[in-house]
Formats: structure tokens, C-alpha cells, sequence
């Protein structure tokens, strides 16, 4: 077995000047929050930890560094709102570090939870691993993936998933959560239902040196048609996603955002049947588990709330699942705005929106 571990040099967002050295991390009272999500939404935290060495987890968590405060581990904010500020503890992985295993089954790789995701999914195109080519430019970190399970493109991280490395707050000890326990789900997994017991320290992934593409997800066989590329590789699949993310979803370091904000809605067979007579342009398709899932984009559009805006907060006008702060809005008028959405869908089609980000402070 070929053994190899290396750091990628991963961005992230910085530290801010003020805080208090403690070696492997740097502690901050009365923190902002501002430059640490995405829709760059002006709350603070009462305390904040910028953990870089996963071994000063348990410091931080069982020796009194932190008061007896809700935690919420963070990574760099790109699924979530903050509907207000937080009143307890934020801790921040800024861990980082990469460790290859080989063997006959594939690539074991083992990264530190704060490694930026994108970084990550390009390094291992350029190593000449597949699987992860159509999650490409998703932001977030890679520790923030397995807890929403993250999708685009007909792809799911859950797949490629081997294990997850925690801190059990319950426990009070690391543990190593296989595939099975992480219990993943159409954006979701036991990580997002247990928030105040798991801290995700590291991912270990496994994936293989080649593997069929997916090119079956609307608008890829198009771009990869329009590049002139007749037999894909998984690097071919990346460029052709960038291009298609780049067109439809406005760029977080551009205008605020989170990205989707919205789930697409899943539907037993009749409902699906009902809403299908009474709109047949419906956007809808097979979601693999007998349901139907439905285009929250589409529905949403149909309200007529694509390019909304009121004052500062908006939807796009280039997606109608994203959510924008077009310069200060507050985290209390985007999420008034969500609801909006939401409410206008659910009085439209009788169909219930569920956020895709954590809402905070709500």
C-alpha cells in the first residue's frame, strides 16, 4: 500500500487581526461574523475558536475554553444564514492536510475538514482521480460537505464518502462514522440531524483512477457538445459544469450568496400526477426512490419572484433558487424575503420549500 501526506495550501477565509494566540488555535470574544459567510451577513458571535490543529479539539471542548454556550461549528459560511446574531460559541475549522492510501480498491484520501472543497475536487482531477468532477465549484469546506451531503449535476458526495472522522461531543472521544452510520440523505445526514453532538474533523474518500462519467444531467451533454469533446474524461466533465455554473449561478465573491437556497420539493406519485394536470410544463423527474422531485427553480420562477428584490435582499435574476444581498441587507430581510418565496409557492402549488442553508438565530 502506497502511503502519502501533504499539505494542499488551501485558501479560506483569514482570521481577523484581534484574537488571542493559543498555539494550535486563536480564540475571539465579541466576534464578527461578517467575513465569515457568504451572503455576508453582518452578525456576530459572542466567542469564536479558529481551530488549526485538530489536535486542540479537545482542549478547546472539555477543559472550559468555551462557556457552557451552544456550539456551531463553522466552515467558511457558504451554507448558512444568519438570521441574527449568535449567542454562543462559533468554532472554525481551519484545519488542513491531505493523506493518499493506495491499494487495489482505489484512493483512500483522508482530508482535513478545513480544506476548501473546490481546492480539493480540483487537486484530485489534476492526481487523474474521478468521481467528484461534477461537484466542482461548489464553496463551502470540505468538512461542511458530508453534513449537507452536497449534490449538483446528478452527483452526491455521499457516494464517494469511505468514512467520517468526528469529535462526539455525547462520548466525549473521536470517532470514525463509516458510510452506513453517516446516514445520508437528499441534503442531509446524521451530521445535520445531531448539529450539537458531531464535529466533523476530517472526510476520508474513496475514489477510483477511472469510472464512467455522468453526463446525463440536463445540460451537460450539451456544453461537453458545444466544447466539441465526443468521448468525455472526467476533466472534460469539470470544464463543461464550470461553464454551465458560471452562466446560471452568480459568483459569492461577486454579490452575496449561499447558493441554491432552496431544496427541490420531493413528491409521492400522485401529487407529482396532480400538479402535472394542472401545469404541464411542470419541471419535474425521478428522483430513484419511487418519488418525484420537483424544480423549486421553476415553481418559484412561475410566482413571478426571479429577480425580486426589496431593498438590499433579492433573488437572483439569474437563478430563481439563490438568494442575494446586493450590498447590506440584514440577515432578518433575507430571511423575510425566503419566506415570502416560501409562502407564495405553498399558497400557488400546495407545495411546502424547505431551505437548503442552516438558518441561525431565526
Amino acid at each position: 500500500m502506497a502511503h502519502e501526506s501533504f499539505d494542499m495550501a488551501a485558501g479560506g477565509a483569514g482570521a481577523p487581526s484581534a484574537g488571542v494566540d493559543m498555539g494550535g488555535y486563536t480564540l475571539f470574544d465579541d466576534a464578527s461574523l461578517a467575513a465569515r459567510n457568504t451572503l455576508r451577513v453582518a452578525a456576530r458571535a459572542a466567542r469564536l475558536v479558529e481551530l488549526r490543529d485538530v489536535a486542540s479539539l479537545p482542549a478547546v471542548l472539555e477543559y472550559g475554553l468555551l462557556p457552557d454556550h451552544p456550539l456551531l461549528a463553522l466552515g467558511e459560511g457558504s451554507n448558512i444564514l444568519f438570521a441574527g446574531d449568535y449567542p454562543g460559541n462559533v468554532l472554525v475549522m481551519a484545519t488542513r492536510g491531505v493523506h493518499v492510501e493506495s491499494d487495489a480498491a482505489g484512493e483512500h484520501i483522508e482530508v482535513a475538514a478545513g480544506e476548501r472543497w473546490d481546492d480539493f475536487v480540483r487537486w484530485s482531477l489534476a492526481q487523474g482521480y474521478a468521481g467528484l468532477e461534477n461537484l466542482i465549484m461548489i464553496p463551502g469546506s470540505v468538512g461542511a460537505a458530508p453534513v449537507q451531503n452536497i449534490g449538483a449535476y446528478g452527483s452526491e458526495v455521499a457516494e464517494f464518502v469511505e468514512a467520517v472522522e468526528v469529535w462526539d461531543r455525547v462520548a466525549g472521544c473521536v470517532a470514525t462514522l463509516d458510510r452506513a452510520a453517516c446516514a445520508f440523505g437528499y441534503r442531509d445526514s446524521v451530521f445535520k440531524r445531531e448539529p450539537e453532538r458531531y464535529i466533523v474533523s476530517a472526510v476520508r474518500f474513496l475514489l477510483p483512477r477511472e469510472r464512467p462519467v455522468r453526463t446525463d444531467y440536463a445540460g451537460i451533454a450539451e456544453q461537453l457538445q458545444r466544447m466539441g469533446v465526443e468521448r468525455p474524461a472526467p476533466f472534460h466533465v469539470a470544464e463543461a459544469v464550470v461553464r454551465l455554473r458560471t452562466q446560471k449561478l452568480p459568483d459569492p465573491a461577486v454579490i452575496g450568496n449561499a447558493g441554491s437556497f432552496f431544496k427541490n420539493p420531493l413528491v409521492e406519485p400522485a401529487e407529482a400526477s396532480r400538479l402535472k394536470y394542472a401545469y404541464p410544463d411542470l419541471v419535474a423527474w425521478p428522483s430513484g426512490d419511487g418519488r418525484t422531485k420537483l424544480s423549486a427553480a421553476w415553481m418559484i420562477e412561475r410566482c413571478g419572484f426571479k429577480g425580486l428584490r426589496e431593498g438590499d435582499a433579492g433573488i437572483s435574476n439569474r437563478h430563481a433558487l439563490v438568494l442575494v444581498n446586493h450590498g447590506h441587507a440584514s440577515g432578518p430581510q433575507l430571511w423575510a424575503l425566503a419566506q415570502r418565496v416560501m409562502q407564495g409557492v405553498h399558497e400557488r402549488f400546495g407545495i411546502a420549500l424547505v431551505p437548503e442553508p442552516v438558518i441561525v438565530g431565526a
